[in-house]
């Protein structure tokens, strides 16, 4: 045979065999909501060397990020704890495989800078936009029964964070119950003041979610695993270079830099393992659901965390950095 003829023989053998590899590599559907994890992974460059390919899909927030894991669209993706358990409670193939802790201060019902509004007792007979089962919600529940009141003292508008910023600007509500990053821009533009914080009324928990379909596959199970310990490397990378990281992260997400240093800063996130505090925080807020009648049947928890995954210790991977 020529040796032109057996060099088109080989590449083509070749060109098919990277085909078929390719087709077999493994691809993770990753949820993200604004300026979360693919922000920090990007920045620490720890996506470098991936040994499957990610597909991201950014949502707005939880909601849409809950429905698309309900429907089996994405295989993980990054939601608060409230929404969470609505996705549960559905009877979603879904379970809670890691925990990303902070301090809730910003988890907040702000209000404009001028209202004269002081506490949360304030708010009777008030309109409040935040989103249907959203960690903002869940807040707004809180202070309400914490100041004695119930939802039917106030209105609830539910709406996305883009529509209750307008509102909250134009007067068409009173108060907007919200979370991070919102809080810090509102706050530093002075859009917005905290009327109440989320400490001592939100768990500060979110979660790695994942679809049981993926947790039952075992290449995935072992992606899943990878793409946790790369994500949780990033987050310390991320607070011991905050200038550099706040800098990006305010490109990605389109905020001024100062707004996403804050936000980033005083949240002091860290990702866990699932443990027991965490399911009993959980049980905790699922309970007041179902006391406030937002869920017709009491959900026990336990069932919905997947402990099987290991998380590196954040002082040993800062050590490492």
């Amino acid at each position: 045979m020529p040796i032109r003829s057996r060099f088109l023989l080989f590449a083509a053998a070749l060109l098919a065999a990277t085909q078929a590899l390719a087709a077999d590599r493994l691809t993770l559907r990753i949820g993200d909501q604004k300026g979360n994890m693919r922000a920090q992974l990007e920045a620490a460059d720890a996506l470098r060397d991936l040994p499957y390919d990610i597909h991201w899909a950014e949502f707005p927030a939880a909601a849409p990020l809950a429905e698309a894991l309900n429907a089996g669209a994405i295989d993980a993706g990054i939601i608060g704890d409230a929404p969470l358990l609505f996705v549960l409670a559905s009877g979603a193939p879904v379970k809670a495989v890691a925990v990303d802790k902070s301090d809730p201060y910003g988890t907040a019902l702000l209000v404009r800078p001028d209202a004269p509004l002081q506490s949360a007792a304030d708010l009777k007979g008030k309109r409040i936009a935040t989103g249907r089962g959203s960690i903002g919600h869940h807040l707004a529940l809180k202070a309400l029964d914490k100041a004695g009141l119930s939802e039917k003292d106030v209105e609830l508008r539910f709406l996305g964070p883009v529509d209750a910023k307008i509102a909250l600007a134009n007067g068409s509500v009173d108060a907007w119950s919200t979370w991070e990053p919102y809080t810090a821009l509102a706050e530093l533009s002075g859009q917005g003041r905290v009327l109440v914080d989320g400490r001592g009324l939100s768990s500060g928990n979110s979660f790695l979610a994942v679809t049981d379909k993926a947790l039952h596959d075992p290449d995935r199970h072992a992606a899943l695993q990878d793409y946790l310990k790369r994500l949780a490397g990033a987050q310390v990378w991320a607070y011991q270079h905050l200038d550099s990281y706040s800098h990006t992260l305010a490109k990605i997400i389109g905020f001024p830099e100062d707004a996403a240093r804050l936000q980033f800063e005083r949240r002091q996130l860290r990702w866990q393992a699932i443990d027991a505090k965490t399911i009993a925080e959980q049980q905790e807020t699922a309970d007041f659901y179902h006391a406030h009648g937002l869920m017709p049947q009491r959900l026990d928890v336990s069932p919905t965390f997947a402990k099987d995954f290991s998380v590196p210790n954040a002082e040993a991977v800062a050590a490492q950095h």
